[in-house]
């Protein structure tokens, strides 16, 4: 860390910094573990302040209100200092031997219960570099088409990762999503829950990082949850019981996989291309 952002931060916290060391494991920003004077550890990100305009306010927004309902890193404070912004967050010590996932699937499932009239969220935000649509949608096919998919779509085509033919089939697909997608009332939902974004605390207590929050399918942190694992059978049992999913869930997880994967598609090339197309040709006949 640059030391005039180090004392920037002393000063702005009033608090002594004793020492910082690089954090390792994200993609997109740099991260550092604190060590305070008084014994407090905080854990900071950074990035240049030209490079993702609003990120860190936004993700401290979405930490904020999941925080109401579920455990969140504390916000300590956002801000921008010369030409970098940086977040200040509370460190979460994470459990190496206990990982209470009855607790975790009742608490999603909490989660998920807050609805509102609509679909979308109070202002666009991110989903790991890329901004993310939040306009307000009356169903859930709807938001799903042109505030995920659509959005994701035109990106890729921009870059040359799809072409026309695939591009048919896209349309295919949103004529068909009001039949596919049942309108569930919306539910604030993480909006980015791989598995990187959980974790388990002191006595096995489920918290959530880094949200791109959103009121949408509840299905769609599910689908996110099963895409690169699968939560034990206790979660969804413990998730079921306290908020019952609709009649053919399992079967919608791929339909809501598709964002994600283009998102994937988007960030990462071509390689996802592939788990596109077969996910989007499995809902068209």
């Amino acid at each position: 860390m640059d030391e005039a952002l180090r004392n920037h931060l002393e000063s702005e916290l009033n608090l002594a910094i004793l020492r910082v060391s690089s954090v390792s494991g994200g993609d997109i920003n740099d991260a550092w573990n604190i060590q305070l004077d008084s014994g407090g550890v905080l854990f900071v990100k950074t990035n240049r302040a030209d490079s993702f305009p609003k990120m860190f306010k936004l993700e401290a927004n979405g930490l904020e209100t999941l925080g109401e309902y579920i455990r969140t890193p504390e916000v300590i404070q956002y801000g921008e200092f010369d030409l970098t912004s940086y977040l200040v967050l509370e460190w979460l010590e994470e459990s190496r031997e206990h990982s209470n996932w009855k607790c975790f699937g009742n608490a999603l499932a909490q989660l998920h219960s807050n609805s509102q009239t609509r679909f979308g969220w109070k202002e666009d935000n991110y989903i790991g570099s890329l901004v993310q649509k939040n306009k307000a949608e009356e169903s859930a096919s709807e938001f799903y088409v042109k505030s995920r998919l659509l959005p994701q779509i035109e990106m890729a085509d921009k870059q040359g990762l799809i072409n026309k033919l695939e591009l048919t089939r896209f349309e295919k697909l949103f004529d068909k999503m009001s039949t596919l997608i049942p309108n569930e009332k919306p539910g604030l939902t993480h909006g980015d829950l791989w598995s990187g974004n959980w974790m388990f605390v002191q006595n096995g207590e489920p918290a959530l990082i880094d949200p791109a929050v959103s009121f949408a399918p509840r299905e769609m942190d599910l689908a996110m949850m099963t895409l690169f694992g699968n939560p034990p059978k206790l979660f969804f049992e413990s998730y079921q019981e306290a908020f019952p999913l609709i009649s053919g869930w399992k079967d919608r997880l791929a339909l809501f996989q598709l964002y994600y994967l283009l998102v994937h598609l988007n960030l990462f090339g071509k390689s996802y291309k592939k788990s596109v197309m077969t996910i989007t040709n499995k809902y068209v006949a």
